[in-house]
């Protein structure tokens, strides 16, 4: 979700680009708000890419390009993740709850360990259990495998701590994706996936976490969400 003041830029850049074939300038986008400095809209300027509505094009000048609008500007309809929960009871000890009563339409998929929706823990690649999965959450290509969620950073969407994810096997993601970002080989977290230049946001969906700023060759993306099972 976009600020008042975010979304009032997005629309002046948009319109602007639609009327002159290119942005306004730094100077302009200051007086079209009403700010009294250049860094205002810089920190504005960086939310929407951070967010993947724009994108800024290195090494040239007043070089901003639109990649999507909301809604409210006549954009399609943001979807993002929208967790598709299976609920099950809370099973007795150590044992893995069937997500729904196992047939011939589930599937069962490795548990490979705990994921961080939170501070990065370091990622645990050994099989624990195995998860029944109904067969069409899954993808048709690729392969796929789960994930015990660890920590509250992802709430906003819909992610609890204690859930179980199920990630789709990729090397690339694109901005906005919740993915397993594996960071400097030995940390793994779950978080939306943004590219800045040559740098990788990881962004939380909680705001008591910071967004993550790496490298590009200090992250790998491991697989990306498809849906999650929660027990009770």
């Amino acid at each position: 979700m976009l600020t008042k003041k975010q979304l009032d830029l997005l629309e002046f850049i948009h319109k602007r680009v639609q009327r002159d074939g290119v942005p306004p300038s730094f100077d302009e986008m200051k007086a079209a708000l009403d700010l009294r400095s250049k860094s205002g809209i810089h920190r504005l300027i960086t939310a929407l890419e951070e967010r993947g509505f724009i994108h800024r094009l290195a090494h040239r000048a007043r070089a901003i390009e639109i990649v999507k609008l909301p809604e409210s500007l006549g954009g399609e309809p943001s979807v993002g993740f929208r967790p598709r929960v299976i609920d099950g009871d809370r099973p007795a000890g150590r044992r893995p709850a069937a997500a729904v009563p196992v047939s011939a339409s589930a599937v069962d998929l490795p548990v490979m360990g705990r994921i961080a929706a939170g501070v990065p823990i370091e990622a645990i690649s050994h099989v624990s259990h195995q998860v029944a999965v109904p067969g069409s959450m899954l993808s048709s290509s690729g392969e796929h495998y789960a994930l015990e969620v660890r920590g509250d950073s992802m709430i906003g969407a819909g992610i609890n701590d204690g859930d179980v994810v199920v990630i789709r096997e990729t090397a690339s993601a694109d901005n906005g994706d919740i993915v397993v970002a594996l960071v400097e080989d030995h940390e793994a977290t779950l978080k939306r996936f943004f590219r800045r230049g040559g740098s990788i946001a990881l962004e939380a969906a909680n705001p008591a976490y910071e967004t993550r700023v790496f490298a590009e060759d200090k992250v790998k993306v491991q697989g990306k969400l498809v849906g999650l099972i929660r027990t009770y």
